[in-house]
């Protein structure tokens, strides 16, 4: 093997062409190449170039500051971006909304395997995922634009089955963040929060004739690395830059945890319980839909507070807590150190972990409630000016063996109490969340009825199901008057169940309910 190339990151910067499709690392706050995105953006600020280039990535990234995808959030500098989710750059979101880029909300685990069809030259990925969502091209096709125009996914019929055919395209330069890498351009992952889409992204961009260019922490001896450690061939590899030490942190502004690696174990004090306001009251409900020994998705939000709910209650042993970057079992993190885990037992590529999302692995999904629809649609991608994209939502709830969807019931400004058993509204939300019509269907309930997927919604006050007929009302919480504090903060009618149940009183005490007896 041939000595790899190291470059400056301004020298780096200057490989990448006008007009040329960029492929970017790193999941929210990790494993972003900070070096390589500082120094392109500084060139293009400075020069005007790279000019009009295709972004694309899978999984958002940045810290809503200037960093991640924000560094190429200037007009001309992007004419298009293809993005799994938009949240962590605000300035790439106002440019779509402001129709001056052409702009793609694609689901995010598609996009991860969009990187291993592009780099087998398949024609594009085929997949159910995303049917009836807002990917499909009958909803728009991932459009969140007037300015964007091209279709970049076709519904297909293939043995009587109807699939949505991704297409690919070349990917001409990809930055990476890697840890260290030999003489050779052969880099590892190990200090990373997971291997996450490196390999795929690497393999995409070489085979469409691209360059391949990695941020590394440093440069090592020729044949000094395991092997087995090696994620990014260094036949793979172009050029390697060595990053700023505050860009090489294993997460934005946060020192290395070897306990997100698997270097280590910590020790693991009870997860302290949670004051029982209505997150926790949605959590306490929700877990006990919680099957024994379930393989289970977490959402941010009302959905975290599952887990401190299964440690008060003694039963964190009966679910094993998985991440869409790659880890299995172990501690799921938040903040900035999102998508990583303490004391995981396996990390495997994003990619991967995606392979057993779509394909029905989940026992259970419990996800965010927003805005939502008489037939269960429900949106959490795009709500007027603020443009959040899908992420991993629509793979994830398509698929799972049932969704549990949390939140509360109205939102801006709710307030409650728990008094003798009983919920009380001390102070009503100001925006209803169940609406005649959803801006964006992040997930479909036509196509949860149609495969027969279990769903709920449930709130601090009310549980839904969906069924045939749509959002069905199956409890009541003690203390809530159907009329005025459900129906008349509703945007529809929903369809009442014949017999209507009590929600545990045990939900709305101080006390453990005790849930694992």
């Amino acid at each position: 093997m041939k000595k790899v190339r190291i470059l400056s990151a301004e020298e780096a910067a200057l490989l990448v062409q006008d007009g040329d499709t960029i492929a970017t690392g790193g999941f929210v706050s990790c494993a972003c190449p900070e070096t390589l995105s500082t120094a392109l953006e500084k060139r293009f600020l400075e020069t005007g170039h790279p000019k009009d280039l295709t972004l694309f990535f899978a999984a958002g990234q940045g810290h809503r500051d200037g960093t991640g995808g924000d560094h190429y959030g200037h007009e001309g500098m992007v004419k298009r971006v293809i993005g799994g989710h938009w949240d962590r750059a605000p300035r790439l979101g106002e440019l779509a909304l402001n129709n001056k880029i052409e702009a793609y909300n694609l689901p995010q685990g598609v996009i991860s395997h969009m990187y291993r069809d592009i780099a087998a030259h398949n024609i594009g990925t085929i997949t159910h995922v995303g049917l009836k969502t807002f990917a499909d091209p009958r909803n728009g096709g991932g459009k969140l634009n007037e300015c964007t125009k091209e279709d970049l996914v076709k519904v297909v019929n293939i043995d009587g089955h109807e699939r949505l055919l991704y297409k690919g395209f070349p990917i001409n330069v990809v930055f990476l963040r890697a840890s260290y890498c030999d003489e050779y351009g052969n880099c590892t992952v190990h200090r990373e929060i997971g291997p996450l889409d490196v390999t795929a992204m690497a393999q995409a961009c070489k085979n469409s004739g691209g360059r391949v260019i990695v941020q590394v922490e440093k440069i090592v001896q020729g044949g000094s690395l395991d092997p087995k450690l090696v994620a990014i061939p260094g036949i793979y590899v172009d050029s390697v830059v060595i990053g700023t030490e505050q860009d090489n942190m294993q997460c934005l502004n946060m020192p290395y945890d070897g306990a997100l690696t698997g270097e280590f174990r910590i020790p693991v004090d009870a997860i302290p319980s949670i004051p029982l306001d209505a997150k926790k009251i949605i959590a306490r409900r929700a877990a006990m839909e919680l099957p024994p020994d379930a393989i289970v998705n977490l959402g941010t939000g009302a959905p975290e507070k599952i887990a401190n709910v299964a440690a008060e209650e003694g039963i964190s042993d009966k679910m094993t807590l998985t991440v869409e970057a790659g880890s299995i079992a172990g501690i799921p993190y938040g903040g900035t150190q999102f998508g990583a885990a303490a004391n995981a037992m396996c990390i495997i590529p994003h990619n991967v972990q995606f392979d057993f999302y779509q394909g029905g692995g989940l026992d259970v999904a419990f996800l965010g409630l927003a805005e939502t629809a008489p037939n269960g649609d429900l949106n959490v991608s795009k709500f007027g000016t603020r443009l959040a994209g899908a992420g991993g939502f629509i793979d994830i709830t398509q698929n799972a063996k049932k969704v549990v969807y949390c939140g509360t019931f109205t939102a801006k400004g709710l307030k409650t109490a728990c008094e003798d058993g009983k919920l009380v509204i001390t102070q009503e939300g100001s925006k209803k969340k169940f609406v005649q019509q959803v801006e964006h269907i992040t997930f479909s309930g036509d196509y949860a009825n149609e495969v027969g997927q279990p769903v709920l919604y449930i709130t601090e006050r009310a549980v839904f199901e969906l069924r045939p007929e749509g959002v069905t009302l199956i409890e009541i919480a003690p203390g809530i008057d159907l009329q005025t504090q459900i129906l008349d903060q509703m945007d529809f009618k929903p369809h009442i169940a014949e017999e209507v149940a009590v929600m545990d009183a045990r939900i709305f005490r101080e006390e453990k309910m005790g849930l694992a007896d």
